[in-house]
């Protein structure tokens, strides 16, 4: 009996181990006889997102220290891509709507084409107004306790119409979520929608209830909402759409009233982002939302923007990746990023795509599931909005000429988007001089992707090293660069 019982035991850990060894033969990546498709984007030519390279792997089995390198170890993955793409507030659509047809449709191709364009997946839209908008609105009459006026009517004009032909462009699927600046102002502190205020205690049930009338009106307009996020920067007093919950209010309000309302009204699937603010203060909101049990399980994760250099300094990146040490188990998306004070003489201002380049790569290898960009388009005077803080977006529209300027930002943002599409796994990389930025992902469909960004002023020459192949690479200067392979 024992002599059978050991054979058998022989026999299962044989089929497990081989088992195993066929799965990662299967998964396995190999450079071998690959070709690496180049497409660059560079300051001072005319290269944007253009096919610049056919490159051959050949062995290389160790570098040296003159050799400059980027690793990419395809047997060791990470997080999930959710999608990339941007913000459609009333803004873009009130501006959208004024282009030419034939306008539009290029936009729509250049934002959501994967083919024409640089294949936006995700879009983060408002609840009721934001101060990009012409003016401020809510979805009830002022003071419905009861939310008995609830409707969505506004936005049957501008932005429902523009979400639709996004989503028709993308292929009929887009992940869609939804953000809220300001409560009403009667149920607020301060009476009013802008300058902050925090959300009376009297209304936090039909604020809850807001919510979920929202995503219902929206999907019963064919328009599935993925998730929500719970504020717009809640530490921050705006002179727009603005309101403060601490980290300990936002715990209680998602804990007691927004997620069992959410679960109550048959939307327990709908994702809730929490924070949706800088990094520089994402740790403690992690810390008290996420160690709260009751809080944290109906938060899916926490979102970011990148403004924390309002206060001098550099972006602090490194605060993402210590949310995602402390909380594995939770997702991180970057909810918002922009170039702010628009000024026209800086439309192609390198330094803006540039910003985006490295947000992306640094916030993916920092374990980003997600990136969102801001408003997809806004017009020649970085509007409308309706206390005058205009910004950049990717892409402008000079409405008197009907014409659309293309920026740096959009073509940095290109590199990602158009080339690592969801559910691509990112993949271990490393790069051995300071001067490169890089991040790898391979795709659903087997493809390996690395974007390259040169952040100095001279050209580089790198190996782009897989196991022990390799293929030559040169980087223009001040230079991002997307490898197919």
């Amino acid at each position: 009996m024992k002599k059978i019982t050991t054979t058998a035991l022989v026999l299962a850990s044989f089929f497990v181990f081989a088992q195993q060894k066929n799965k990662a033969a299967v998964n396995s990546f190999s450079a071998k006889d690959k070709t690496v498709t180049v497409y660059t984007t560079a300051e001072s030519t005319n290269l944007r997102l253009s096919k610049t390279d056919d490159l051959k792997f050949s062995e290389l089995k160790q570098p040296t220290e003159r050799q400059v390198c980027i690793f990419v170890n395809p047997d060791q993955t990470f997080q999930s891509l959710l999608g990339i793409g941007g913000a459609i507030t009333d803004a873009s659509a009130e501006v959208f709507a004024k282009l030419s047809k034939e306008k539009q449709q290029e936009f729509l191709n250049a934002y959501y084409s994967a083919e024409k364009g640089i294949g936006y997946s995700l879009a983060r839209t408002t609840i009721h107004s934001s101060d990009f908008a012409s003016g401020s609105y809510t979805y009830i009459n002022e003071g419905d306790t009861e939310l008995k006026s609830f409707s969505i009517e506004h936005d049957r004009e501008f932005k429902i119409p523009l979400i639709k032909k996004a989503t028709e462009t993308a292929g009929g699927k887009i992940i869609l979520y939804a953000s809220p600046w300001s409560p009403p102002a009667f149920m607020k502190s301060n009476k009013n929608m802008l300058k902050g205020g925090t959300l009376l205690p009297e209304f936090f049930q039909p604020w809850a209830d807001y919510y979920t009338k929202f995503v219902k009106a929206y999907e019963k307009e064919g328009m599935p909402i993925w998730g929500i996020t719970l504020q717009n920067e809640p530490m921050a007093v705006q002179k727009w759409e603005s309101c403060v919950y601490s980290a300990e209010a936002e715990r209680d309000f998602l804990k007691n009233y927004l997620g069992p309302t959410m679960k109550k009204e048959g939307l327990g699937n709908k994702k809730i982002i929490v924070w949706d603010h800088n990094r520089d203060l994402m740790l403690q909101r992690a810390n008290i939302i996420f160690n709260d049990p009751e809080a944290s399980k109906y938060a899916w994760g926490i979102g970011f923007h990148w403004y924390e250099t309002w206060a001098g300094g550099d972006q602090m990146f490194e605060n993402v990746g210590k949310v995602h040490e402390a909380f594995p188990n939770k997702n991180i998306m970057f909810t918002e990023g922009c170039v702010e004070k628009f000024d026209a003489a800086k439309y192609q201002f390198w330094a803006n795509g540039e910003r985006y380049g490295s947000s992306m790569i640094h916030d993916f290898n920092n374990g980003t599931v997600g990136w969102t960009d801001w408003n997809i388009l806004l017009d020649e005077k970085g509007g409308p909005n309706h206390v005058g803080n205009f910004c950049f977006a990717p892409i402008h529209a000079d409405i008197k000429k009907g014409d659309l300027i293309y920026t740096p930002s959009y073509y940095y943002i290109g590199h990602f988007s158009k080339f690592i599409r969801p559910e691509a796994k990112r993949v271990n990389s490393a790069v051995s001089r300071s001067s490169l930025l890089s991040t790898s992902f391979l795709n659903k469909d087997g493809k390996m992707v690395t974007v390259v960004m040169n952040q100095s002023d001279a050209a580089v020459i790198y190996n782009l090293c897989i196991g022990t192949q390799a293929t030559e690479v040169t980087i223009l200067p001040n230079a991002i660069q997307t490898l197919v392979y």
